[in-house]
């Protein structure tokens, strides 16, 4: 297994796919994962709903500007947020949703599965055609969708890109 900071280093959005199947088992090592992620007061406000059924993916693309992979992905994970677990009167779970969602990101490129991260939350218009899609209950949050799949081609695969930016750094002060 690689390195972490190699993981990292080399995470990129994948949006071309074989048609390698990505078995339950993998899909059960990504959502491990994303329920590791932390969560405020440990509330774990998550719910994952995952779609391999590629009519489904198809029409899930149709939510989005930027979906065209996901009628040829493996597999997607919609990651969802249910407020009503939060004990605090602000949305932390918005932090926990991303923080799960970057796990499923990791997790995938340690498998040697691409991914790539599909905003839906706060866009109301992608949650609602999300909802209809996948019976997903109104009081529960649609927060992203990862797109899962092994890579068409190597050079599809993962290389790391600088992006180190020292004039972002910020010592004791700004």
């Amino acid at each position: 297994m690689e390195d972490c900071l190699s993981i990292i280093y080399t995470r990129r959005s994948v949006r071309t796919y074989s048609d390698r199947e990505i078995g339950d088992e993998e899909i059960s090592k990504i959502l491990k994962a994303a329920m590791q992620a932390p969560s405020a007061g440990n509330e774990q406000p998550w719910h994952f709903v995952v779609v391999k059924d590629k009519e489904k993916l198809k029409k899930m693309s149709e939510a989005f500007t930027f979906g065209q992979m996901l009628p040829n992905a493996g597999a997607a994970v919609v990651v969802c947020a249910d407020p009503k677990l939060s004990k605090y009167p602000y949305e932390m779970w918005v932090q926990d949703c991303s923080a799960a969602t970057q796990n499923i990101l990791l997790a995938a490129r340690c498998l040697g599965i691409g991914s790539v991260w599909l905003g839906v939350y706060p866009r109301e218009e992608r949650m609602a055609a999300l909802r209809k899609l996948l019976d997903i209950p109104e009081d529960i949050v649609v927060f992203s969708v990862v797109s899962l799949g092994y890579p068409k081609s190597e050079n599809d695969f993962f290389e790391a890109k600088e992006r180190f930016n020292k004039d972002r750094i910020h010592h004791e002060k700004w």
